[in-house]
């Protein structure tokens, strides 16, 4: 037995990819690798860069050299690079770049491409990411979750799957500037909720009240944690019937609220329940003296959907007293653009909002012309983010606490299943190449992975959730009713 075992060891090691680099011959072309991560901006703490080089081999020979210090050299099969040594290779290397010289062995024959490198940006990056990853169907909930994942390894953990109870659909998540002691969701189904959980002490709510057109949806928390912007919708699921595009929620009618956590109380402005007007996609200002929204004048549906076009408002709130202004600001009129926005997100540090552009509605999750835009507060200007824009879909998107990254989803793979990608922006604006969210083995995690992500949202630290005791609360049905403040 110990000479079988003896010779399977032996001849796993012949067939291993253990061939020394001799004699490349020189090309000047860069690899074709996967995911491209060719002169993209990381940060200090991501987890190591896999990737996947596309063709056939025989070995793979990946030299990386730090422009201050450091080496690292793989000969083997794939590129899988040793935690500890990226993790240092990165952090010697803060504020330059590391640059990476792969070669490859074909019918015995070693080849090396041009080098290329990578940044290593001097702006900190966050704990990690909260994502929701959901089956891209329509008509049933199928599996889904709200996922954890450690930006800084590939640890990923579930914090929330509707396995837990039969019907369960889990959504709407949201943290406070990155804060996950402070954490808002939304559950439908038998057992339908908004879950808060604030420092700890958690509440299953229902927020549905005679004043409201439903449950509180689309969540942003007010920065000083005493606020939650809720829209509340009454929408309609409906089916294209060209190939080209697939599919799109209405609303027939949306408002927009705030809900006070500490004495159950939902505020309420008729300028912001106006029954000509939909409004959606709340969010504070950094400093919480105003609130955003999307809003669109009401069109009759279906017949005028592609008619429906929202523009950028906002209202002045009052953060001592809870209340609203009097009149409603326009900041990008979404008629004279002739587009629509959704998915308003201000930076932290007060500088931009970042939206979505596409030609019509706020479902722009299947418009293929969907883009990222940043609104600058401090001069007014608008641009089109094309750093990170592609030939498809770029729609929801966050910020990391400290406004120099932002996650964002695309379908600009292949047009149907939405990944993450992270860029930096830096202090005159300038936004780098996009990166792919890494993965230990990128090409076979994502080839096999039948789930998009959605709602990405930065957390500082691990979120604390007892999953087996949350499941018993939300069975329970023991739901604190909130109530509109008179």
């Amino acid at each position: 037995m110990k000479k079988i075992i003896t010779f399977i060891w032996i001849g796993l090691y012949l067939m291993a990819c253990n061939n020394p680099l001799t004699s490349p011959e020189k090309i000047n072309e860069l690899p074709a690798i996967y995911p491209d991560y060719i002169g993209v901006t990381v940060p200090v703490g991501i987890a190591p860069m896999n990737f996947n080089y596309l063709g056939d081999y025989e070995c793979l020979d990946i030299k990386v050299v730090g422009s201050k210090s450091g080496k690292i050299h793989l000969n083997d099969d794939k590129i899988s690079f040793p935690d500890s040594e990226w993790k240092k290779m990165l952090q010697d290397n803060v504020g330059d770049s590391i640059v990476f010289t792969l070669s490859v062995q074909k019918k015995n024959k070693w080849i090396q491409y041009r080098s290329f490198s990578m940044y290593v940006s001097s702006y900190p990056i966050d704990y990690g990411l909260v994502y929701r990853r959901i089956a891209p169907g329509y008509e049933v909930y199928s599996k889904m979750g709200i996922y954890e994942r450690d930006l800084s390894t590939f640890n990923e953990r579930a914090l929330v799957e509707n396995t837990m109870v039969p019907g369960m659909c889990v959504n709407c998540h949201s943290f406070n500037k990155t804060n996950s002691n402070q954490m808002s969701l939304h559950i439908r189904g038998a057992h339908g909720a908004t879950l808060m959980q604030i420092e700890g002490e958690r509440e299953l709510l229902n927020t549905k009240t005679d004043s409201t057109l439903s449950a509180c949806v689309y969540p942003y928390w007010h920065p000083s944690g005493k606020y939650i912007a809720y829209s509340v919708n009454n929408t309609r699921q409906s089916f294209h019937a060209v190939k080209d595009e697939r599919v799109e929620v209405l609303d027939l009618e949306s408002d927009v609220l705030v809900y006070h956590p500490s004495t159950h109380q939902v505020l309420l402005s008729p300028l912001l329940k106006k029954k000509e007007v939909f409004e959606t996609f709340p969010v504070f200002s950094p400093d919480g003296n105003k609130l955003y929204f999307c809003a669109a004048k009401q069109m009759p549906i279906p017949e005028k959907y592609k008619e429906i076009r929202y523009s950028l408002c906002s209202i002045d709130f009052d953060k001592e007293k809870g209340t609203f202004g009097n009149r409603i600001d326009t900041l990008i009129d979404a008629e004279k653009m002739k587009k629509s926005i959704s998915f308003p997100r201000p930076s932290y540090d007060g500088k931009y909002i970042m939206f979505t552009l596409s030609d019509y509605g706020n479902f722009s999750i299947w418009h293929k012309e969907a883009d990222l835009w940043l609104l600058n507060l401090q001069d007014g200007s608008l641009r089109t983010i094309h750093e990170v824009n592609s030939d498809n879909t770029e729609s929801f998107h966050n910020w990391s606490s400290n406004s120099h990254w932002f996650v964002f989803s695309s379908r600009r793979e292949d047009g149907l299943y939405t990944r993450l990608y992270l860029a930096c922006i830096n202090k005159e604006g300038k936004v780098s190449k996009p990166f792919l969210l890494p993965q230990k083995n990128p090409m076979n995690y994502y080839d096999k992975l039948l789930y998009s992500y959605n709602v990405p949202e930065f957390t500082n630290s691990p979120v604390k959730i007892e999953p087996r005791k949350l499941e018993r609360e939300i069975v329970s049905n023991k739901r604190v009713q909130v109530e509109v403040r008179k």
